[in-house]
């Protein structure tokens, strides 16, 4: 009998996109994003993509301080693969973004791979009340954004991650993104094989249809063949149904409220761990298997959790 395919779940556990003001269940202090996480592993989550927040107001930071308390939580807690962004949030410099994942040197960290428009202004639209005054602006800066990334951020930020054994999740926020992965590939740049997360939903990228999801799968086989692995992450209310539609091709998924608050239409997700249980459910259903933290580790080569620096 053939094995069952195995899917590696990422869970997103806070980010930069969404405010507190947005969700009473949005983590920010440190106990609540360890918290919030070690949830999730123990939900079925084998990666763990993590950010950080100012505890006084929930504003993104990528202060290494400010995750120093949450990994150690995370750690002694869950065999999880810890995920550390370098994306932290458009408005800062790629100096400020790589400073976490530079101290703490995790197994994998999340690395953009293009510059793009990055709207999150229509959010204004659903949300009219905030707590904090940066929150508001935060999302009408988006209105004149640009999220930098070069080709040589991206450059220094993956020779930085292979000088202390860091592999990538690469976020692939449109077609021309895969191509920027395949020069970089093409220069020896990047380990094979690579994890390509697409990225769909965010005004500025590819759109949430399943022709997109089709269509960034055809060029990922046209410029990789099988020689990479896949996720799918929809924001928003796409996030389920995308990330379904993926698994079924093939993909691994992400789930989590930095991509998106909500578990059913105008319902905001209790708790990261709830998308987690809710996308386990439908990969069991799909007889999938869930892949363990280990296993996953072995599918996408990492160094292991005891070569991290927290």
């Amino acid at each position: 009998m053939a094995s069952k395919r195995k899917v590696i779940i990422t869970c997103a556990v806070t980010g930069a996109i969404h405010t507190p003001s947005m969700s009473p269940h949005l983590p920010v202090t440190a106990d609540e994003i360890a918290e919030a996480a070690i949830a999730a592993a123990e939900a079925g989550a084998a990666i763990l993509h993590l950010h950080a927040r100012d505890p006084k107001d929930g504003k993104p930071t990528q202060d290494p301080e400010a995750f120093r308390p949450f990994l150690s939580k995370i750690k002694s807690a869950t065999s999880a693969v810890v995920n550390i962004t370098t994306g932290g949030s458009p408005h800062m410099t790629v100096e400020d973004r790589m400073r976490p994942a530079m101290e703490f040197k995790p197994e994998v960290a999340s690395l953009n791979m293009g510059s793009m428009n990055f709207g999150l202004f229509p959010m204004l639209e659903r949300f009219k009340t905030f707590e904090h005054d940066w929150e508001r602006q935060h999302l009408e800066n988006s209105r004149d954004l640009i999220f930098k990334n070069t080709y040589k951020d991206i450059e220094t930020i993956l020779r930085k991650g292979a000088d202390n054994g860091t592999r990538f999740e690469f976020e692939c926020y449109d077609i021309s993104h895969l191509y920027n992965l395949a020069h970089f590939m093409d220069r020896g740049l990047v380990q094979s094989p690579p994890f390509i997360q697409s990225v769909f939903g965010i005004l500025g990228g590819i759109g949430p249809d399943p022709e997109d999801l089709m269509h960034m799968r055809r060029t990922a086989d046209r410029l990789f063949g099988d020689n990479y692995l896949w996720s799918i992450l929809g924001a928003g209310r796409n996030q389920i149904p995308l990330a379904t539609m993926g698994a079924a091709m093939g993909s691994n998924v992400r789930v989590g409220l930095e991509d998106s608050l909500w578990i059913g239409p105008g319902q905001l997700a209790s708790s990261n761990a709830e998308q987690v249980k809710r996308i386990r459910i439908i990969l069991e259903a799909l007889n999938l298997d869930i892949a363990t933290p280990d296993e996953a580790r072995a599918m996408l080569q990492l160094k292991g959790g005891d070569k991290v620096n927290f």
